[in-house]
């Protein structure tokens, strides 16, 4: 039995299948995926810290490993994300909240974060064909009166067009920009720990205004007694003029120091008014002074870095987004493939516009190969190579950074408490200098130069252990921003949720962390 030629209605049925299938097709239509595959860089990683914290070859390390219980984390004792709150200042603890709300810089970062979450669904959008539709209606005539004749014509067309990800440029590319997603996600979290250290830091240095003018305010009253002394003695002719003005003198420099600290204290709160993103008007914090001794902060292994900074894990997903581009570079060696269909109907609508006369389809293929191009194409390789190698670079001497300001500040931790015992001592000392001297200049047996050095003495002293603890709390915000501030690389928005619908980081308005 033999068949005719196929009727047209027979023809745009397999029009519209054809369409179809290519359509859905499209996703599964993938070749291999040429360039390297990436692997994280390797980098030395010590054993454990010279000042202290835990080994990777202590017992205890060793038999939880083997075991398969998981070993304590080094911030554990800080809590995930609110890591202020080990000094329990509740005043503290409001002002770095306020960072998540209206501090501009971590808005901007959320910004840029979501730009290249736009840039990941706009690097998926090549895997798939791109559907035009095409609609239009004509109405012409001729002649006039009862002899003319007016025809409509119509089309309905759609168009399809898909260049196959054979080699997987395409591919390389999303990864690259999911990888330089997860990036900006960690600046994110960078961005946060450091406006939250910045602003611990500027509210202790508040508490130390706070001590140091209690300070110069009990030397104020103290001075004033010295002076009354000299005038008396003076009056008694046992004393010369010059120890009068002397102490004077001495009551108006303590009282000109006591005046800076005002402003530096008015200084640090517009400071913490800025991180926050308020007015300065709108910020006041109630005096109080700093703590004698600040919290203790536990370390572990070196190697829990990697995972815990995020400026760590933001220079290593920029090493993967380099590495993924050495694969577009080299796709670019292999040829392009597209395909295209087009499909509907077009024709006088006096018969029927979906009549089977007025059906159209065509389906078509084509290739091309850059036969020569004077070596750009390797020359976009060896660039994308270089590029990673500076990567990979970056990201070893970030971690090397990383390792030494832990050291750094475990170090400080040690030497300032030496230093804070010493500097009390001394204080101790200074005062009991004062009032042996003091007496005995009431006696006579001694002259005021010596009070003056002494009450001096005094005061410098005490402001200098200010200092010193000023300098120990700062060094432990600094070494609990440096272990990471809670903060732990799984926070980073995952491949599925980078390429899925949305995430809840994506919410406009607050600066919410990615880890939410």
């Amino acid at each position: 039995m033999t068949r005719g030629p196929p009727s047209p209605a027979a023809g745009g049925g397999r029009a519209s299948r054809t369409l179809a299938a290519l359509l859905f097709a499209a996703p599964l239509m993938t070749g291999c995926v040429v360039g390297p595959d990436y692997s994280r860089p390797s980098v030395e990683t010590p054993l454990g810290y010279r000042q202290g914290g835990v080994r990777e070859d202590s017992p205890a390390y060793v038999a939880a490993r083997k075991t398969g219980f998981r070993e304590a984390r080094p911030n554990d004792a800080v809590e995930r994300g609110d890591w202020w709150r080990v000094f329990k200042d509740p005043t503290l603890d409001r002002l770095i909240r306020l960072v998540d709300v209206d501090n501009q810089s971590l808005r901007q970062a959320v910004a840029n974060y979501r730009q290249a979450r736009a840039l990941v669904a706009s690097a998926q959008a090549a895997l798939y064909p791109t559907v035009i539709g095409a609609p239009s209606i004509t109405r012409t005539g001729s002649g006039g009166g009862s002899t003319g004749t007016v025809r409509t014509s119509a089309a309905l067309l759609g168009e399809a067009s898909w260049q196959l990800d054979l080699f997987g440029g395409t591919r390389r590319t999303i990864e690259s920009e999911a990888a330089l997603a997860q990036s900006d996600a960690a600046t994110i979290a960078l961005t946060r720990l450091t406006i939250q250290a910045e602003v611990a830091a500027d509210y202790l240095t508040v508490r130390y205004a706070d001590s140091l003018q209690k300070v110069l305010d009990e030397n104020i009253e103290n001075f004033k007694k010295t002076a009354a002394i000299t005038e008396n003695q003076y009056a008694a002719g046992v004393a010369a003029r010059s120890d009068v003005i002397t102490a004077q003198t001495q009551v108006q420099t303590i009282e000109a120091q006591a005046i800076a600290v005002r402003l530096t204290r008015v200084q640090y709160v517009n400071a913490i008014a800025t991180l926050i993103g308020r007015p300065p008007s709108e910020v006041s914090i109630p005096v109080s002074g700093i703590a004698k001794n600040p919290p203790g902060v536990p370390v572990g292994i070196p190697g829990d870095l990697l995972e815990r900074r995020p400026d760590v894990a933001q220079a290593e997903r920029l090493v993967q987004a380099q590495s993924e581009r050495i694969g577009v570079a080299v796709a670019a060696f292999f040829p392009t493939v597209t395909i295209s269909a087009q499909g509907g109907v077009s024709g006088l609508t006096r018969n029927g516009l979906f009549s089977a006369a007025n059906q159209v389809w065509s389906v078509a293929a084509s290739g091309s190969e850059t036969l020569f191009d004077g070596g750009a194409r390797t020359a976009a390789v060896r660039s994308a190579e270089a590029g990673y190698d500076a990567q990979v670079a970056n990201y070893r001497q970030v971690v090397l950074a990383a390792f030494a300001e832990v050291e750094n500040q475990m170090a400080a931790l040690r030497i300032l408490a030496q230093q804070q015992g010493a500097q009390d001592k001394a204080v101790d000392l200074s005062r009991k200098a004062v009032e042996i001297t003091l007496n005995e200049y009431r006696a006579g047996t001694q002259n005021f130069t010596t009070v003056v050095t002494a009450q001096g003495l005094l005061v410098t002293n005490e402001i200098n252990a200010l200092q010193v603890r000023l300098s120990r709390f700062t060094a432990a915000v600094t070494l609990i921003r440096a272990l990471g501030g809670g903060w732990d690389v799984r926070s980073l928005p995952s491949d599925s949720e980078l390429k899925g619908p949305s995430l809840p980081i994506d919410r406009g308005g607050q600066a919410v962390r990615p880890d939410e």
